[in-house]
């Protein structure tokens, strides 16, 4: 009786905030329908002859406009609300010929918990669930199929009320992730939120907010002629107000909902819902990291994981191993998986992967040559090596673009190639480099400084370096090639050979892959034109040295230029070639805003940086001591020595980023034996 009863409370309370919300649509219509009241009663008077005269005349001339005016003022905002396209949630959806189990273990639910069924299910790229309502008539006509009879039992009304249900939304996560019990348990009290979801009261009321909502949407879009800005201006203000005016019925309304639901599911499974309720929080923790550390760098290649739910299995199954606190959370793994309800798991993964991909990171609809899937067991290779390459390939580019020599006097026949030293000779400060340990590629710049003493300021940037006191006489070595000589393995078709410096989009740049490219002198980029960072990463670099700054300036002009290169490119209209079987309902949401939910905040210079310099030690450490990348499930790319994984590299990166000391990371590579005067390979 007591679950009954808090039914039923939670009921009521909900439907009396829903008829709350619609007395506000009630007294908007009295509002605009009282000047065309008081007009009628005007012109009446006047035949009656009981209001004559002119006074009365001219009065009835102006309230009779009046009410014109606020009656089609009223009937245009009231048909934006009605007509207005709902916000939708964008999904994948699941066909019941493709998940046949899964949608008898819904209506299975729904039976036990004496509510409609929903009438479609979907997934959605988030660790969450819930109901969606998709009536209106801009998102099509809701599906009405005829197994959907059986549930509504005899009789029309009832099958009217389950065609009319809502959809469920669920999180492709608790597929992957939750054993089949589990997910049941964690369904039963979003299943049973259809029953008060099919109350009308209720119902009318949502589609009130959704079209207020809507509307708000409609006039906060961008209008050029004056007449449509004025328009929106009033749709807009009168659309906020009735907005505010239902907030908080609408709160306590869909609390009253929420409890009602809940009281009414405590009847199934409540005791395996507690211990599920576990499993949404570490799988919710898994999926964040997954996105964040593991795709975020596939996408920004070009590339998008193609089975991200299978990933987060893995990642999970990791976190269990490390932490022992999550002991035991694997030993579920041998009971049978939530996905094994569809069908085809795999096109499921895929569909609501690339969905994902689309909404953190903005990525095209369709796969292409800039654009395309790739396995686990590829990432290693097609995304973590080419990273680094690329990374440390646009930080050699930068540094010839600031005049910045390759190679020390004096050093080796053979070193003049893309290495680790000229990166660590360029940032490392004067006192710094004099007490770090000397290399092959940085002897003779620590000797000059040895021999001047440490006291001896440091040289003006702006002076020629001695080596190069002939600006105009070329090189007489030839320039090895810097880049792959086949322009469609560059991400995001990046084959642009010449760069122009930063800060000067006229002059040209030495080519990487011309390999009888003169050497540019450091004498020619006597005043560097360098890019002013910008107000906001100010503070962050603060903290760098000047070199430090003003490489990290050259790397995010670097990386705009790509990244707006790279955006037409991903700004493609779809074709018209056939989709796969399942993918998301691009029909049902606007996607000229991606990414909808990004994922982080764009990288500061410092970050910019660190990584770059870090991506060209782990190059190092892979061309000179057999160093190999991998995939650490929970923090994303890793280099890895015989075997296991290193997990030093960062403060001595940071070291050499902040202070300008390169000690720290010399002596870390001198200890796994990594090399930096010898070339590495880029892409």
């Amino acid at each position: 009786m007591t679950g009954i009863g808090g039914v039923e409370m939670g009921a009521q309370a909900a439907r009396s905030r829903a008829l709350a919300v619609l007395r506000v649509r009630s007294r908007a219509l009295a509002v605009a329908l009282l000047p065309a009241a008081a007009a009628v009663i005007l012109l009446v008077g006047g035949s009656t002859g009981h209001l004559a005269g002119a006074g009365w005349d001219v009065l009835r001339w102006v309230v009779s406009v009046l009410a014109l005016c606020v009656l089609l003022a009223a009937g245009g905002v009231a048909l934006v609300v009605a007509r207005s396209r709902p916000a939708v949630t964008p999904t994948v959806t699941v066909a019941e010929e493709s998940a046949p189990d899964l949608y008898r273990m819904v209506r299975d639910l729904a039976d036990r918990l004496d509510v409609p069924a929903p009438s479609a299910i979907a997934l959605t790229p988030d660790c969450d669930s819930w109901l969606e309502d998709r009536t209106h008539p801009a998102h099509g006509p809701p599906p009405a199929e005829k197994h959907h009879d059986d549930l509504a039992g005899p009789g029309g009304p009832a099958h009217r009320r389950s065609a009319t249900a809502p959809v469920l939304v669920i999180g492709s996560p608790f597929l992957w992730w939750m054993r089949v019990g589990e997910l049941r348990a964690v369904l039963a009290p979003v299943v049973a939120g259809t029953g008060p979801s099919a109350h009308p009261d209720i119902a009318a009321a949502r589609r009130f907010i959704r079209g207020l909502d809507a509307a708000v949407a409609v006039a906060s879009a961008g209008r050029r002629d004056p007449l449509s800005r004025v328009a929106c201006a009033g749709l807009g203000w009168a659309s906020r107000l009735l907005l505010r005016s239902c907030r908080g019925h609408a709160a306590e309304m869909e609390r009253g909902v929420a409890a009602a639901a809940a009281e009414r599911a405590q009847a199934v499974d409540y005791g395996l819902r507690i211990v599920a309720q576990e499993q949404v929080g570490l799988a919710y923790a898994g999926w964040d990291r997954l996105l964040t550390r593991v795709a975020l760098p596939a996408w920004r290649m070009g590339r998008w994981p193609s089975r991200l739910d299978v990933g987060v299995v893995a990642a999970l199954t990791e976190l269990s191993r490390r932490d022992r606190l999550a002991e035991g959370f694997a030993s579920r793994l041998g009971e049978r998986p939530a996905c094994d309800l569809l069908e085809e798991p795999g096109v499921m993964d895929e569909a609501v992967s690339l969905l994902a991909a689309r909404l953190f990171h903005g990525g095209p609809a369709e796969t292409g040559a800039d654009w395309s899937p790739v396995g686990w067991e590829e990432y290693p290779e097609e995304v973590v090596d080419r990273t680094w390459r690329t990374d440390a390939a646009r930080l050699h580019r930068v540094l010839d673009t600031l005049g910045v020599r390759r190679a020390a006097e004096g050093a080796a026949p053979g070193t003049d190639g893309p290495t680790l030293a000229r990166v660590l000779d360029h940032l490392a400060t004067p006192a710094a480099a004099s007490t770090a340990p000397l290399t092959a590629g940085s002897d003779a710049h620590a000797a000059t400084e040895t021999e001047n003493g440490p006291d001896t300021p440091p040289a003006d940037l702006d002076a020629p370096h001695p080596a190069y006191d002939a600006p105009d006489a070329p090189t007489d070595a030839p320039q090895p090639a810097y880049e792959d000589s086949d322009p469609s393995r560059l991400p995001f078709g990046d084959s642009d050979a010449s760069r122009p410096p930063v800060g000067d989009p006229d002059a040209p740049q030495p080519p990487y892959g011309d390999p009888g490219a003169p050497h540019p002198p450091y004498g020619d980029h006597a005043a560097p034109v360098l890019t002013i960072p910008a107000e906001d990463d100010e503070d962050d670099l603060a903290d760098t040295t000047v070199r430090g700054a003003a490489l990290a300036a050259g790397l995010t002009a670097q990386l705009a230029r790509e990244e707006a290169e790279a955006r037409p490119a991903g700004a493609r209209a779809p074709s018209s070639a056939p989709g796969p079987a399942a993918g998301p309902d691009a029909a049902l949401w606007d996607d000229r805003a991606l990414p909808l939910l990004p994922l982080q905040p764009p990288r500061t210079g410092r970050e910019i940086l660190t990584a770059h310099i870090t991506a060209m030690v782990c190059c190092a450490a892979m061309d000179t001591a057999g160093a190999a990348p991998a995939l650490d499930w929970l923090d994303g790319p890793s280099l890895l020595f015989d075997g296991a994984r290193t997990a030093d590299l960062a403060p001595s990166v940071l070291s050499l980023v902040e202070t300008g000391d390169p000690g720290p990371l010399r002596a870390w590579m001198t200890e796994l034996g990594i090399r930096p005067e010898k070339p590495v390979r880029l892409v």
